[in-house]
């Protein structure tokens, strides 16, 4: 294990009105792991992505990327640091192509970006920056769709958009809130392919609660209740765990346990 883990978060604690929805949580991963976060409704999961991208400061506790806090680092300067993240819903620009989705972000976060004025005045449909859009979208095989408007395509190819979008901004950390939600079976298994393929070139978080199709695309499995986490190792191991099943499914029922 590293001395500077990619990610750590130490006694992170957030309260609202008196309601603690993240409650003293220790995580830690090294660059290059695959960590499934999973857990009830209500867990406090989506809360710990947003204590972890900036959306929330912690009531209690520091949130380190590298080593270097950025408790209090807003959540545009993480994103340059390289803490990407996409939401439950899939958050894309209806009006414009699904290209310039891609060529706004691309811009926004590309090295020679000086300022509002420069990214207003800048061309954006460069050769190079066209290049390197189509590339990604290659690789979430929806290419072919570059010039459509975005509010045409299906739901489960916007949610490939945005998994594209989140690409494009380089990351170092990617984390997936529920990216199979609303999605068909035959989505979902599109969508684990391309999860598949990208994350061997990055750290990468998926909170999902079709645990079924996490347990092969992670090597770790994280287990949140009532805001705390009550279980942190190998999937097989974590979903044997007596607390885990209890919380889950009862102490009779749940997933055929293998070890």
């Amino acid at each position: 294990m590293s001395a500077n883990p990619i990610i750590e978060t130490k006694k992170a604690t957030i309260r609202f009105n008196g309601l603690t929805a993240v409650d003293t949580v220790d995580f830690r991963m090294e660059a290059g792991e695959a960590v499934g976060v999973i857990g009830p409704n209500g867990a406090g999961k989506t809360t710990f992505f947003n204590l972890l991208t900036g959306l929330y400061t912690p009531t209690e506790g520091a949130i380190l990327f590298s080593g270097k806090d950025i408790t209090k680092v807003p959540p545009h300067r993480r994103v340059a640091l390289g803490i990407i993240r996409t939401f439950q819903l899939v958050s894309v620009f209806d009006s414009l192509p699904v290209i310039d989705n891609l060529a706004l972000s691309t811009i926004r976060f590309g090295e020679n970006y000086g300022g509002k004025g420069k990214f207003f005045f800048a061309n954006v449909h460069s050769q190079r920056i066209m290049k390197a859009c189509m590339e990604k979208l290659e690789v979430l095989g929806i290419s072919d769709k570059a010039d459509l408007m975005t509010s045409e395509l299906s739901y489960g190819d916007k949610r490939k958009l945005e998994i594209a979008v989140a690409l494009s901004l380089n990351p170092k950390i990617l984390l997936l809130d529920e990216p199979f939600a609303g999605l068909s079976d035959s989505e979902i298994g599109e969508v684990s392919v391309i999860i598949n393929r990208v994350k061997k070139d990055l750290s990468f978080v998926i909170i999902e609660h079709k645990i079924s199709r996490i347990v092969d695309m992670v090597g770790r499995l994280c287990v949140m209740h009532e805001g705390r986490l009550i279980a942190d190792g190998p999937p097989n191991q974590v979903l044997c765990d007596a607390t885990v099943r209890e919380v889950y499914w009862g102490k009779e029922e749940g997933l055929t346990c293998s070890v």
